[in-house]
């Protein structure tokens, strides 16, 4: 059975990132916890202050689809306009069996 692999970027203006810090942990310890979510992370950019960069696995379509009518996932959107998000880039493709490089 296929995993999912979801990665992109997000991005908001610099100054908003401690404002944002406390929302993105929230979202990621409440994915973290979802049945079906074998990984879920973001990271700053190191060189472009504002942008995030999205990792995500899901177990399957099932688990991706509860993530998404989930209550933590609408107040994550909810808080996008506060927080100057606008630019999202995110791409969802189906993996296989991962092997070592």
């Amino acid at each position: 059975m296929s995993k999912l692999l979801i990665v992109g970027t997000v991005r908001l203006p610099a100054a908003n990132l401690s404002l944002a810090r406390p929302a993105m942990k929230r979202m990621v310890e409440s994915s973290r916890a979802e049945e079906g979510c074998e990984e879920y992370s973001y990271a700053e950019d190191v060189f472009d202050a504002g942008l995030i960069h999205v990792k995500e696995i899901w177990r399957d379509h099932a688990a991706l689809d509860r993530h998404f009518a989930s209550q933590h996932i609408a107040e994550w959107r909810a808080s996008w306009p506060a927080l100057g998000i606008g630019e999202r880039n995110l791409h969802c493709y189906e993996i296989g069996t991962p092997r070592p490089t």
